[in-house]
């Protein structure tokens, strides 16, 4: 397939120290476009086994199996779960292998007291028509009050979930512990650290985009490398690439620079995920025909 590319420029955050020429050499290309036609409103994307990727909408309990190009691979629903409002999707170890979890975590007039983690088992190839059960449904509560949050992902490095709220400035970082997850029906997040690097919306932002302008820093969706080092946050305006060095902690990590990308084109991106050997970035939106675009990173992200 032929790809489209854009050349985006690496933007600071205010006041931080420059990145050297590392975000000009990176550029967003478009992979494909998300053939699937019931995907309209892309929320969450996460790698899994083989060359393939899981995409959720935001209401719906359908997942949908994509390849890297968006070519529709599969479909099927959960059972034993009712959907409010789900944000992310990410991949962590499980008893019987992989297991893929669904964050129902969005809460945008900050009510509900408890949001909700959804697990499954990752479905192999043969598996991907067949509807799946969930096996086990955690309830999440914040230990200080409601808490808007669209972005999820688990760390291995830890052996944690986090959870990325949306709406506070500057965001806010929690972390649930698998094992706690997975042994309970009812737990509170741990409250980590605030996340400060995510640039200010500029007047242009507003002007370009009235309503919206006010809300493109705004995190949207969170993917962590296999590995554990890298840290993607997409935006409304940007992607943000965040890395852990030597024994430092996430909490650590997130408060030095990220390297931002503005881009990829669009308004409406919520869904972020490494590629299974973290060597890309792939990024989709809400709105249909829904675009994939791919990042290829060329390490170190670190000038």
């Amino acid at each position: 397939m032929t790809h489209l590319k854009f050349v985006l420029t690496g933007v600071l955050a205010i006041g931080i120290t420059p990145l050297g020429t590392a975000a000009e050499t990176l550029q967003f290309s478009v992979a494909g476009t998300l053939e699937n036609r019931r995907i309209d409103e892309a929320s969450g994307i996460q790698a899994g086994r083989g060359d393939v990727f899981f995409v959720h909408n935001d209401e719906k309990r359908d997942v949908f199996v994509i390849d890297p190009s968006g070519r529709h691979l599969g479909s099927f629903k959960l059972v034993g779960a009712k959907s409010r409002d789900r944000e992310d999707i990410t991949r962590a170890p499980g008893p019987n292998g992989a297991m893929l979890v669904i964050g129902d975590v969005g809460d945008n007039r900050a009510r509900r007291k408890d949001v909700e983690l959804l697990f499954f088992d990752e479905p192999r190839p043969h598996e991907f028509n067949e509807d799946r059960a969930v096996l086990h449904t955690v309830s999440v509560r914040y230990p200080d009050g409601p808490r808007d949050t669209e972005s999820m992902a688990y760390d291995p490095s830890s052996g944690m979930i986090f959870l990325l709220t949306k709406r506070d400035i500057p965001p806010r970082l929690y972390g649930v512990p698998l094992a706690t997850a997975l042994a309970g029906r009812r737990v509170e997040a741990e409250f980590l650290v605030e996340v400060p690097g995510f640039r200010p919306p500029t007047t242009q932002d507003i002007l370009v985009q009235p309503g919206r302008g006010f809300y493109v820093s705004q995190p949207t969706g969170m993917d962590i490398s296999s590995d554990g080092r890298r840290a993607a946050v997409i935006t409304y305006r940007s992607l943000y690439l965040f890395e852990r060095c030597g024994d430092e902690t996430w909490a650590e990590a997130f408060q030095k620079a990220p390297l931002e990308i503005v881009g990829p084109p669009g308004t409406h991106q919520e869904a972020v995920a490494f590629s299974a050997d973290g060597s890309s970035v792939y990024v989709t939106t809400e709105r249909r025909p829904a675009p994939l675009h791919r990042l290829d990173l060329h390490p170190p992200l670190t000038p």
